[in-house]
């Protein structure tokens, strides 16, 4: 059977077991097991295929079926323009979470015009008050998962500080080689624990907390790694946000997905809510928290940053028109 016939054969099964993306899935699927991109998979589709690849890529294709996202099959997925390791235990980067990024990325750049705008008063100036000065900008990522928030804010501004959390262990393992592989080392601080009590927050007497890196992950009680207080000028999250018991209505493809970066508790609102009243130990003045979370959860989240006084508070759309991320002012 040659490679066109084969795809429409696979894309036909894929779309009978209900799988919403089958032509697309069905060509990365096929482009993995014959080691080539999807690109050159369609100059090639009146060429045959083997036997052994055909039952290589029938295996993948039942895969599928049965309700393993691509993404983990393959063991990647693109996000930003980078190709991020992925595995059962992080959510799969998803588009809508390009708009966290952008949120965020446009929040620090609004940053950095107004601390040059007061240096400029106070003719302070110099040639490195630009963009540049985004050095001096501490950033957290909450919930960070296989790093793709944290990874792509890095790259795109390398001069950011940038710091990232994960209750789950495995999850930060596979940050880790993500930020590894696309920045190199020792780029990102990583740590492990439940939000804030993850960093070693130097208003505690004994630093509680385990700090990754390279090919190490004990604790490291380094007094020069504290963080000191109110010391990030941004804090981004796209934290667990479905309630418990919306989770089993979910396709399969999501229940596969590890359930502690899903379960937002009864509301779906109890990791966000605890996310809000820890900020404001961690965030400067001035400083902002971006969340991404559920379109119908933004009116109860506005509610909750104006009442711990955050002001300024915005939304922002996805690529599908719906409100994705919402963020405020730290007063």
């Amino acid at each position: 059977m040659i490679i066109r016939e084969t795809l429409a054969a696979a894309c036909a099964d894929l779309a009978a077991a209900g799988i919403d993306t089958p032509s697309l899935d069905a060509q990365l699927l096929l482009a993995n097991v014959l080691k080539i991109s999807r690109t050159s998979l369609a100059a090639h589709t009146s060429e045959p295929l083997s036997q052994e690849n055909t039952e290589e890529f029938s295996a993948l294709v039942e895969r599928r079926k049965k309700g393993e996202c691509a993404a983990y099959i393959l063991g990647k997925k693109e996000f930003r323009g980078l190709e991020f390791l992925v595995t059962p235990s992080v959510l799969v980067p998803r588009p809508d979470t390009e708009t966290l990024v952008e949120a965020a990325i446009a929040v620090i750049k609004e940053q950095i015009r107004m601390r040059n705008e007061k240096l400029e008063m106070s003719n302070e100036k110099t040639e490195s008050s630009d963009l540049s000065s985004a050095n001096s900008i501490r950033v957290l990522d909450l919930c960070t998962g296989s790093g793709a928030v944290a990874v792509s804010l890095k790259n795109e501004m390398p001069c950011l500080d940038v710091h990232a959390t994960d209750i789950s262990h495995d999850a930060l393992e596979t940050a880790e080689k993500n930020a590894k592989r696309l920045l190199g080392e020792n780029r990102i601080r990583f740590y492990q624990g439940d939000l804030y009590d993850a960093l070693p927050y130097s208003s505690l007497p004994i630093p509680h907390f385990s700090l990754l890196t390279p090919h190490s992950s004990p604790p490291i009680p380094n007094s020069s790694l504290l963080i000191p207080p109110s010391s990030f000028s941004l804090i981004v999250s796209n934290p667990p946000y479905i309630p418990t018991d919306e989770i089993k209505t979910l396709s399969a493809e999501v229940q596969n997905e590890p359930r502690l970066a899903l379960d937002g508790g009864k509301t779906g609102l109890e990791i966000i809510s605890r996310i809000i009243e820890g900020s404001h130990n961690f965030l400067r003045r001035g400083g902002a928290l971006l969340l991404e979370a559920d379109p119908r959860q933004m009116e109860k989240i506005a509610s909750l940053l104006a009442g711990k006084g955050y002001y300024d508070i915005k939304l922002y759309r996805d690529l599908g028109g719906h409100e994705r991320v919402i963020g405020g002012i730290h007063e």
